[in-house]
């Protein structure tokens, strides 16, 4: 029996829905997990404020200028759907293809991972439970993801409002307790990573601000997009940053940047525990791992949409069975089940840091195409005189675009300068679409047989 039915995505989402799925995908675990790695690569705490701060520049940038091609381009898929429009159906099928193979499981598989860091330290059980815990994680959320998108969404603005509490409470003891000075820390003298690059410690920042595009995934399930998609994107973006710049200067005013280095991805369990006490260090993990959950949540609903909507178009092996939607749920379970199946694969054989390294080299990209094809739009209105007045347009244009093309050429520069195995890897891994693309493309290209 084949599953074929076409049973549409409802626009159930709104404002609310939409901001609470940007701050949740984008606050997870990065902002906790990426101290070490983002002050070793800046080589000292004034530097690494720095990355934070240009990381937030370059996520908004990024936002704004995919907001107004979102705003035009409403539907389901995001990336995958402008790239098909502003380029061609290969660059669609490729922009597509990475994100549910490399881009979206390596970032569940990486967030697990670190759930399992935190969940294992917090019940003191030890390592061996870290991958088993990931795996919980990751097929718990996505039972929660078989049911309804308004009730992934509601998920999503509760754990959303939760994961402001830990946060919170880092931000007031950094600032009103914390007696060390968040400036002109060094750890240059004792690692040998220190230095490996400004734009290094940018690009880890970036993982953590990373998740603000997705909810452009669920275009065709939010309420008047042309308006909602923009405005869920710009601020939340914009309060992540202020966020994520006051918790790293509540951490280096309480801790020293030598022992940051020292505990590497334990270092915010460590300032729960010496901020807050044993049990303030225990509820504030806790908000933590709520975090972690609620961010998983955000890209177990938004990558398999991308999935269904290639299916959708006959794009994939097993299209049939990829773009079925339940019926009562209106979820595209097969598609769900698969992007899981492939980041529990990785959770079992990677390592956390690197996944999510080579995760965002490889969407930013595609993401510097986008840029560029926000002018290709420009250019197009002009030639066709079909400009569309109700649909958002980006602030300070040209200049918005253009620093997210720079911002995002700097960081995949010094990924290539630091890591050219790494990004060959990506490469080749997207590449491998290649032969799937022109397979099914010559095969609608075949009369049928009669």
């Amino acid at each position: 029996m084949k599953h074929t039915t076409k049973v549409a995505l409802k626009r159930d989402l709104g404002l609310w829905s939409a901001l609470a799925l940007v701050i949740g995908t984008i606050i997870g675990s990065g902002i906790f997990f990426k101290q070490a790695s983002v002050l070793d690569a800046a080589g000292g705490t004034t530097m690494a404020l720095g990355a934070w701060l240009l990381g937030g520049i370059i996520t908004l940038t990024s936002g704004l200028s995919i907001a107004e091609i979102g705003s035009q381009m409403p539907e389901t898929g995001g990336l995958y759907h402008y790239m098909e429009n502003m380029y061609n159906k290969f660059w669609g099928f490729l922009s597509g293809w990475m994100q549910i193979i490399v881009y979206g499981p390596s970032m569940i598989a990486s967030l697990a991972l670190y759930l399992g860091v935190l969940v294992t330290d917090f019940f003191g059980i030890g390592n061996k439970w870290l991958v088993p815990v990931g795996l919980i994680a990751i097929a718990f959320i996505g039972l929660i993801n078989f049911l309804s998108n308004r009730f992934g969404a509601s998920i999503a603005i509760i754990i959303t409002l939760c994961k402001l509490v830990p946060i919170t409470m880092i931000i007031v003891f950094g600032l009103f307790f914390g007696n060390g000075n968040a400036f002109g820390q060094s750890v240059q003298h004792i690692t040998s990573q220190a230095g490996s690059g400004f734009g290094v410690a940018v690009l880890a920042t970036l993982f953590a601000y990373d998740g603000w595009v997705l909810v452009a995934n669920m275009g065709g399930e939010i309420k008047n997009p042309k308006k909602m998609l923009p405005k869920a994107i710009g601020l939340g973006i914009l309060l992540v940053s202020v966020i994520y710049l006051l918790v790293t200067f509540g951490i280096y005013r309480v801790m020293p940047a030598a022992e940051i280095h020292r505990l590497g991805q334990n270092a915010t369990p460590a300032f729960a525990k010496l901020a807050f006490g044993g049990l303030g260090g225990k509820i504030l993990n806790i908000g933590i791992i709520i975090s972690i959950l609620g961010c998983m949540n955000g890209k177990i609903m938004t990558f398999p949409r991308i999935m269904w909507k290639m299916a959708d178009n006959k794009e994939l092996p097993f299209s049939d069975k990829l773009a079925y939607i339940n019926k009562k749920t209106l979820s595209p379970i097969y598609a769900i089940v698969t992007v899981l199946g492939i980041a529990m694969l990785l959770v079992l054989f990677a390592n956390p840091d690197r996944l999510s390294d080579l995760c965002i080299t490889t969407v930013y990209i595609f993401y510097v195409m986008a840029f560029v094809g926000l002018f290709k739009l420009r250019r197009r209105e002009q030639t066709t005189a079909q400009i569309d007045k109700q649909s958002f347009r980006v602030p300070f244009y040209p200049l918005t675009p253009i620093i997210a093309i720079l911002g995002a050429g700097f960081v995949i520069f010094s990924e290539v300068i630091n890591d050219p195995m790494g990004i060959l890897f990506s490469i080749i891994i997207v590449a491998s679409g290649i032969p799937i693309y022109y397979y099914f493309k010559k095969k609608h290209a075949q009369p049928v047989a009669h």
